[in-house]
């Protein structure tokens, strides 16, 4: 069973990690061609393409220039631990245990724009770069073009040590677009949570990214390898409704004051 996750646009490179464990990314080739590509392109452009500020911008094109194809303990931090956002916040990766931390990186991979697939302990160098941004490259207009088939191979060569092999999908939609579901060959399972606000449930952006890390830290903590199992998770006021879900789209339901 493997689980995918978004990655965030705040970065935490401040915090020293917890842990000297770390492995080199992947996809360093086709990052190295994308950061040659944004080289090119001045703070203006970075403004108007990621719809930045000038100040944001400015860091990014910094970024770029800085990036470097060799990844180290100075210019590097694992990137389960440099993320910082909503989803990370429910997941609270640097308060897992070097155990858990091992676990997580044979069961969790984090899609990326820049770095493709990341798995936890990966270093990597701060980057801004969201999977839907319209750069193009000579491989089409998009990262999506960009990407084409190579994450989905990936994903079915780390599926191939599974008996039955599952994707959960706890990415966002924009991310999970990377993934070319025709050449996937696992089953793929998504979880989706809701609140009940305004006399309906709904899905409350921000409450679902930080569930999203949430069950991810269920998972690592209780070392899921079932979706049946993934169903008693319950933090945070979550429960599972069966009477919603599908076999492959488990919905999570809790109350949530107006």
């Amino acid at each position: 069973m493997l689980f995918l996750l978004s990655p965030a646009k705040s970065l935490d490179y401040d915090t020293p990690s917890h842990t000297a464990a770390h492995t080199q990314p992947l996809f360093t080739h086709q990052s190295a061609q994308l950061i040659e590509v944004l080289k090119t392109q001045s703070p203006q452009q970075i403004s108007t393409l990621m719809k930045l500020s000038d100040t944001l911008a400015g860091l990014n094109v910094a970024r770029y220039q800085a990036w470097s194809p060799r990844f180290t303990a100075k210019n590097s931090k694992q990137a389960v631990l440099a993320f910082n956002g909503d989803v990370y916040g429910g997941l609270d990766a640097k308060t897992l245990s070097e155990q858990q931390l091992v676990w997580a990186q044979a069961h969790v991979g984090i899609l990326s724009g820049l770095y493709g697939v990341l798995r936890p302990l990966d270093w990597m160098q701060p980057y801004r770069l969201e999977m839907g941004t319209s750069l193009a490259t000579p491989q089409g207009n998009n990262l999506y073009r960009f990407w084409g088939t190579q994450i989905s191979d990936y994903l079915n060569e780390r599926a191939l040590a599974d008996t039955s092999p599952v994707i959960v999908n706890l990415a966002s939609e924009e991310y999970f677009k990377a993934v070319d579901r025709k050449a996937l060959k696992p089953r793929v399972v998504s979880c989706v949570f809701e609140e009940f606000k305004g006399g309906k449930y709904k899905i409350i952006s921000f409450n679902a990214k930080r569930a999203r890390g949430l069950m991810l830290r269920f998972a690592i903590e209780n070392k899921i390898r079932s979706v049946k199992k993934l169903e008693s998770f319950d933090a945070e006021g979550y429960g599972f409704t069966p009477a919603v879900s599908t076999p492959d789209r488990l919905v999570f339901r809790r109350q949530q004051a107006d």
